[in-house]
Formats: C-alpha cells, sequence, structure tokens
C-alpha cells in the first residue's frame, strides 16, 4: 500500500474504504461478510474508514469490526454530522456522543460536516456556535480534524475553504466529472491552500463500470496497456498528487484485491499523453449521450439569480447518461439543500449568461428544458420546505 500525508504528516492510504455500500441481508448489514472485506483491506494496509451518521447501520457495523479484531488504534475512522439536523450545539452533542457509541471509540479521527453546501449554511451553524464545539472537541481529543463534504460547483467549493481553517475536506471527483462540481479547480485549490482531499465516487455511482457504452469500452480493450475500467478511473485519481485518498465502497473480496492491488502499484505521472487522450474519448463517447454542451467553464456565472447554471445542466445531462434518479439526487443537492436554492426556475432570461458562453449554448432555453424534466412535484416540496427547516 502507498500512503500520502494529512495536514498535519499522518499517512493515510492512498485506498480509503467506504463504508456506505457494506452488503445488505435481510434488510440489515450482513456484518461478518462485511468484517471479512474489512479485515482483507486492513492486512493490505487500507487505514482509512469512512462512515457517517446516516447511513444506515454502518457506523455499528464498523465499529463492532474495529473492536472485534482489537484494530481501532491502527486505523482511523472519518465520519460526519448531518448539519442539516442540528439545531443547537446540544443537539450536535448528543449525535455526535451517539456516534461514538456506535463506533464504540471515544475519538473521531476525521469529522466531516456532511454534505455541506453554501457559505450561508456555514454561517447559520457558526450562528448556533457549532465552530466553536468543535473547536473544544479539538482541544479535547475527541475530535482530531475536522473537515467537510461537498456537492456543487467550485465556485462555491472555494468560498467554502477559505470560510474555516478546515484540516481536509472531501469531493466527488474522476475522470467525467473532472469539470463539474468541485472539479479540478476545486482540487487544485485545496490543495494550494495545504488542504488534504479525499476523493469520493470515483466510479460515479459505478457508471463508469456498469454503464459504459460498447464503444468505450472497446476504446479500452484496444489500448496497449491493458486496464480494466475501474483500474483507469482510479489511477487516473492516483496520477494526481493532489489527491490525497480515494474512497472506495468495497463489498466484495474481489473488489478489493483488485483495488488494493492497483492503489500498490500506480504512481504519480503514470499517466501520459495517450492515456489522457484516451479518458477525454471516452468522455466524449458519454458525452454523446447529453442533451447540452456544457463544460462547466462557469464563465456564465455568477447569475444576478443565484441559478447554478453549469450545476443545473450536469444535473440536467446525468438524465441521459446515468438515469432520472441519479440525476435528480444531484440537482436536489447542488440547487436546494441549501441557503438560498440556486434553481433553473430562478431564471428571469435576462440573457447575461449568454453573452460570456464560450460554447454559445441557448443557456435561457436549456434551462427550461432542464426546469421541466428536474423540477417535478416532489423538488417543488423541498424548494419550500428546506429554507423553511434551515431556519431554525
Amino acid at each position: 500500500m502507498q500512503y500520502r500525508l494529512d495536514k498535519y504528516g499522518n499517512k493515510i492510504s492512498v485506498l480509503g474504504y467506504g463504508c456506505m455500500r457494506f452488503t445488505q441481508k435481510a434488510g440489515k448489514i450482513d456484518v461478518p461478510k462485511a468484517e471479512r472485506e474489512i479485515m482483507e483491506a486492513f492486512e493490505a494496509g487500507v487505514n482509512y474508514y469512512d462512515t457517517a451518521f446516516v447511513y444506515g447501520g454502518s457506523e455499528a457495523a464498523l465499529g463492532e469490526i474495529l473492536e472485534r479484531n482489537g484494530i481501532r488504534d491502527q486505523v482511523s475512522i472519518a465520519t460526519k454530522l448531518p448539519h442539516y439536523l442540528i439545531k443547537s450545539k446540544e443537539v450536535a452533542e448528543k449525535l455526535f456522543q451517539e456516534e461514538l457509541k456506535r463506533l464504540r471509540t471515544d475519538h473521531v479521527d476525521y469529522y466531516l460536516m456532511h454534505m455541506l453546501t453554501d457559505v450561508k449554511t456555514w454561517d447559520r451553524l457558526k450562528e448556533l456556535g457549532i465552530d466553536t464545539w468543535l473547536q473544544e472537541k479539538k482541544e479535547s481529543g475527541a475530535i482530531r480534524q475536522v473537515g467537510f463534504s461537498y456537492h456543487g460547483n467550485s465556485d462555491m467549493f472555494c468560498q467554502l475553504v477559505d470560510a474555516y481553517d478546515w484540516d481536509f475536506c472531501q469531493i466527488q471527483y474522476n475522470y467525467y466529472d473532472e469539470h463539474s462540481q468541485a472539479g479540478r479547480t476545486g482540487l487544485n485549490y485545496a490543495a494550494a491552500k495545504q488542504i488534504p482531499v479525499i476523493i469520493m465516487e470515483p466510479l460515479r455511482g459505478g457508471k463508469l463500470v456498469n454503464n459504459l457504452p460498447d464503444k468505450a469500452k472497446k476504446l479500452f480493450a484496444d489500448f496497449e496497456v491493458k486496464r480494466t475500467p475501474a483500474e483507469w478511473a482510479f489511477r487516473w485519481l492516483w496520477n494526481q498528487p493532489e489527491v490525497t485518498c480515494v474512497l472506495s465502497g468495497m463489498n466484495s473480496l474481489e473488489m478489493v484485491r483488485e483495488n488494493v492491488k492497483n492503489a500498490a502499484s500506480s504512481y504519480v505521472g503514470e499517466f501520459g499523453e495517450n492515456e489522457e487522450k484516451l479518458l477525454k474519448e471516452v468522455v466524449q463517447i458519454l458525452n454523446d449521450k447529453m442533451k447540452v454542451g456544457c463544460t462547466g467553464c462557469g464563465y456564465c456565472m455568477p447569475c444576478p439569480k443565484k441559478v447554478d447554471i453549469p450545476g443545473t445542466f450536469a444535473a440536467y445531462n446525468r438524465c441521459f447518461v446515468d438515469g432520472k434518479f441519479a440525476a435528480m439526487s444531484e440537482y436536489m443537492m447542488c440547487t436546494v439543500l441549501r441557503k438560498d436554492a440556486t434553481s433553473a426556475s430562478n431564471c428571469v432570461e435576462c440573457g447575461l449568461c449568454e453573452k460570456h458562453c464560450p460554447q454559445h449554448i441557448e443557456i435561457r432555453k436549456e434551462l427550461k428544458n432542464a426546469r421541466k424534466e428536474l423540477e417535478g412535484p416532489l423538488y417543488k416540496i423541498a424548494k419550500k420546505v428546506v429554507p423553511v427547516v434551515m431556519k431554525y
């Protein structure tokens, strides 16, 4: 196993264990199976295990496995505070104590604000005293490092990076999402601030393996160096020194062994022009299914009505690449789960965005199309309810 350093010089395995996708059996986590897989990863050198309060049964399963095998102090646990449930410091304390109980530990090594959406949301948490609470936990040793996980555009991500003295962060990033969400811009910005970056969704929820068109599979098969689609995705990430750790939701011994093998043999600078060209061709094949040719460059921003134009188009395109459910989930996270909604329906058709778009996209027209596809009854209810909930 190879390791990279966190902000304080601690070693983190380049492959992290994402504990959200443990195998379920009769509606519950199959703990014996998860234990075999975790211990296989541990013996191979994986030392970073990521879970969350809202991953049903995950924290408890991880805590049980680590305790039974006597390895708690040999690994790092990352878990998350569901800030959207927090109304006071007292509530935060109650949830945190529940997490410690589930995890069978007296401290959390890496603690994240789960799915932090924007600076205004962080400001709300500070008004509740959560920043002071976090500092107290760090001083007591109950929390070792504080970070946040994020889904949204690169501009807001960079603002969040500057909003607090974070120890680390976590973003969705892969060769397909290189220029969407936080993207390479966000990755490089955080790294320049010496903030380690943990990567989630390296395979886009498995879509970069299971949903690849035959034409893309053939490109991989015909390349001079033989790699599986998953291996291509992971090695592209490990090729970048700004990436600290890549999470994988491993739920089979075969998956653990393949990922461990690749993590041990990858290195920065491994990819040259031919490899990068190949992946761009694969992305283009995937993009052929897209409705809007948005590159996520952000030249159309900021919108005076706060529409997240690149985020909206990314979710809209995802309808035709990954399916409606995945698209709706992404759109909800990027536009509603924040202090001020950034929905396509905010658009007043002023046209300022179109003057700056290098792709000459008819943005106003396409925002209408995206709105029809993504803003159904459930979305409209959420858009009304979330701002009310987030006031308290």
